[in-house]
Formats: C-alpha cells, structure tokens, sequence
C-alpha cells in the first residue's frame, strides 16, 4: 500500500485509495465473467452505495448482504437485486420486513432449517411478488447450513411451505490458511457439496437455479462447472488477513487506518491514537499483531486497547516522531468500516471525497 496521507488529517479515521479499490473490484468482476460465474459481492464488507454502484457497474449482477437491515439500505439507495445470504429467523417485526423488501426489489433470502422455512413461507403468504430462497449447504466450514444428504428434506419443507426454491449456497470459510492447498481444497469442498445437493433438489424437480458459493481466499482455485454464482466480499479492499495467507499483494490493499503517534516511550516503541474502536480485535492465526503498517512492515501491534495502539519494531528500525501519521490496515476489514461513519477517499495526497458508511451498525 502505497497511500500518500494529506497533511492535517483529523484522526483515527479510515482512508480509502480509490485507484487500487477499483482496481480490485475491475480484477474480480473479469476473473469472474471471463470463467462463466455470475459476481454477487458481499457487501457487508464496505457498506456503502458508492462502491456498491462502482461493482454494479463492473458487471455484478446484484449484491448479497448479511441482515435485513443491510438489504433495506441498499434497497433504499436504488440497488434492485438483493440476496440476504443468511439462515433469517424470522420475529413479528422482521416478517414484515422482508414481506415489505419482497415488494420493492427482487429479492432472495438464506434458509437452512425446516422451521426457519415454515415461517419464512407464513411471512410471506400472499405477499404481490415472490421471493426466492436458496438452500444453505455446509460444504466443510460447519457454521451453518444442512449437510448435502440433508436438503431433500428442507426442499420438500420449503415447497409445502409456499417457497419458491431456486438454488443452493454456502460459505468454504475453511479456505482461510497460509497453504494454498487449504484454498484449493475448500474450493473443490464447496464444488462437491453444492453439486450433490442442487442434484438432490432436482431429483424432486426443483428447478434449481443458482448455485452460489466463493469466497476472496478461494480466489484463483474456482473451477466452472457446478458452481454458477461467486459471492466474495473482502476483495475490494483486501486486509491484512489476505495478505498474510498470499491472496492478495502489499499493492492491493485499498483501505487503512490512519493514526497519529501520541507518544514515544522507547526507541523499539511507539504509541499510536487508535484502538479496538477503530481496529477491532480480531486475530487469527495467520497475522502478526493487531495491524500491518506499510511503512513498517517488521513492526507489529503488540497490544491494542480502545483508543490506544502499541507498537514495537525489530532492533535497528528507526520509528516515527511524535505526531506523524501511519497507516495501520487492519486484520478483517469488515469491522472496522462496521464502526466509521464514512470513508475518506485519498487520491494524490488530497481527500476527494467522503463517502457515507451507509450500511453502519445493520446488524438486525
């Protein structure tokens, strides 16, 4: 990442490098379209309508989302073709949610129990348009989702119920890992999985649609032929998950937090204005720290407090003064937008735009 920072920045805050963003978003609409999948990105990644009109435009067909809220955003900010790629459990109030987003957009919802099917389809009873659902398959990550020898029975529970089922979908979140085997593998999971259940489905003449799988890490290890639809959502701006576990290069990070040194208690230290508030606090066992710093690319955040960043360097690394500004990218972007309020757009040293983080807090 090679951002340069504009003098006088308010911060902690987050910075975005269009020119790399588009760039990712470019790469992965091409990668996808020249190999035959449609591209529905997540869009709990950024959460914000700019970007998602950037990858609409680019060629997805339409996005996915975790929460109703986040489908009722984006609806609201002219986005017609919505996947809420979640097992929903639907309350009273959530009922008429999605009864009220079925009449405004085309829209397609998660199920993965016959319970959750059951009032799905009593939620939906007599609604003007329809809505159709996909069946979520636990194709290794055992997370959510029925295994494959298991949809028949779903898919029979979802028909009785008023549904209309038209695929099958799941997450290969056991792609995560250093070696590329681990990708490919989860890959070729996803691939069987999701081929045993569409058929399974179709033996009971469902007309089954969409098959939808992908991830960012399994990027590259896609194979056409059973899965038709690739949901991947870190991609437009990478982490630095992604870069530690090789999906993505130093070049293709798009997004960071800036911070200001507050304070220099050591020569192998130094004390940043940014915290769990700011980063959040995931790890993983692939990174080092709370954070990457470009600029310092051997330091690692030791220790992370809610408005406090503590960073050591390796012997004979000389770090910044009091009151530089350093870029911090965090280790799962998701969060991080999850917390701002707005992105501020970098390009040349100068901030040329602010773009809302609509989708902020959607959790419901």
């Amino acid at each position: 990442m090679a951002i340069q920072l504009p003098d006088g920045l308010v911060t902690p805050g987050l910075v975005v490098d269009p020119d790399v963003m588009d760039r990712n978003i470019s790469r992965m609409a091409e990668a996808s379209r020249s190999h035959g999948f449609s591209l529905r990105p997540h869009a709990k990644t950024h959460k914000s309508p700019q970007i998602a009109d950037r990858q609409l435009r680019a060629g997805a067909r339409g996005l996915s989302v975790a929460t109703i809220r986040e489908a009722e955003v984006f609806a609201r900010e002219g986005v017609t073709d919505l996947f809420i790629a979640y097992p929903v459990w639907l309350d009273a109030d959530k009922a008429r949610r999605v009864r009220q987003l079925a009449d405004e957009v085309s829209l397609r919802v998660g199920i993965e129990s016959v319970e959750g099917a059951q009032r799905l389809g009593e939620a939906l009873r007599g609604s003007a348009r329809p809505v159709e659902v996909l069946i979520e398959v636990d194709s290794g990550t055992h997370r959510t989702g029925v295994p494959p020898q298991g949809v028949g029975e779903l898919g029979k529970a979802a028909t009785d119920a008023g549904l209309q089922v038209v695929g099958v979908f799941t997450f290969p979140g056991h792609g995560y890992g250093h070696a590329a085997q681990a990708r490919r593998q989860a890959a070729r999971d996803e691939e069987q999985a999701l081929g045993e259940a569409a058929e399974t489905l179709r033996g009971l003449g469902l007309d089954i649609q969409v098959v939808s799988g992908g991830s960012t890490p399994t990027v590259g290890e896609w194979q056409p032929g059973v899965v038709d639809e690739l949901r991947p959502g870190v991609y437009v701006f990478n982490d630095a998950t992604q870069l530690a576990i090789g999906t993505c290069g130093a070049d293709d990070l798009a997004l960071a937090a800036v911070a200001t040194v507050i304070s220099v208690p050591a020569p192998d230290r130094f004390v940043l204005d940014v915290g769990s508030k700011v980063l959040g606090v995931d790890r993983s066992p692939w990174v080092t720290g709370y954070g990457y710093l470009p600029e310092f690319p051997q330091a690692t955040v030791t220790e992370l407090w809610e408005h406090h960043a503590v960073v050591r360097l390796p012997d004979g690394v000389r770090g910044p003064g009091l009151g530089a500004l350093v870029a911090v990218v965090p280790n799962h972007v998701c969060t991080p937008v999850n917390l701002a309020d707005e992105l501020l757009v970098v390009r040349d040293g100068a901030v040329v735009d602010r773009w809302q983080v609509a989708a902020r807090g959607a959790n419901t």
